[in-house]
């Protein structure tokens, strides 16, 4: 063996049998079915939620999506493909919670927003989303974090509003609150996102 250290692997091994490369990732190499069967199974919250189930990262896509189009009628449904997807990346690279991401810091933006790019050009859209539609999703994005927080994983109401503002205009009734098991969830999400893709 030489004295030359092996390159560490970046890439990861997907069920479908694609090799994502998280430095250059490829557009070719992103599959929906990967992505839901990855989101399907990570929690948010750490896990730290009540329920039999964890409220996975897929689950909060569908609440997050429906919420933009209840805010913002007028989105297309490109423009709701692109809500739905918000948090793709986190197929491969999980969900880190907030704090942690901003003890992180730069890189782990920049990974996040190579991974998002390559997911949007595969799927027909624009490799950056426009700031509006950005505005909108991290709008829908901070109501489901306030709902989740209140009802799944044990802030006062108060606590949270600090965080993520308090929703106005909003029926916690009409949502998919309640965690889903991890089937669910992935049948759910490809369900949206059959809905939303003319290539399926």
């Amino acid at each position: 063996m030489s004295g030359t250290a092996a390159r560490p692997r970046v890439w990861q091994r997907m069920l479908s049998g694609r090799r994502l490369d998280l430095a250059d990732p490829s557009p070719l190499d992103v599959e929906i079915a990967d992505i839901a069967h990855g989101l399907a199974r990570v929690a948010r919250w750490n896990g730290q939620t009540h329920g039999a189930n964890a409220f996975s990262v897929a689950q909060h896509s569908v609440l997050v999506e429906a919420i933009a189009a209840h805010a913002n009628p007028a989105l297309t449904e490109a423009d709701r493909l692109a809500v739905l997807l918000h948090d793709a990346p986190e197929y491969v690279i999980g969900d880190m919670i907030s704090p942690f991401k901003a003890m992180v810091g730069g890189e782990y933006k920049a990974i996040e927003a190579r991974l998002l790019a390559a997911i949007h050009i595969r799927f027909g859209l624009s490799a950056v989303q426009p700031a509006a539609l950005v505005k909108a999703i991290k709008a829908a994005d901070r109501v489901a974090a306030f709902f989740e927080a209140t009802r799944l994983a044990g802030f006062a109401e108060s606590e949270a509003a600090q965080f993520f503002g308090r929703p106005r205009g909003i029926d916690i009734a009409t949502l998919p609150i309640e965690p889903w098991p991890t089937a669910e969830a992935e049948r759910r999400f490809l369900t949206r996102f059959g809905a939303l893709y003319p290539g399926t």
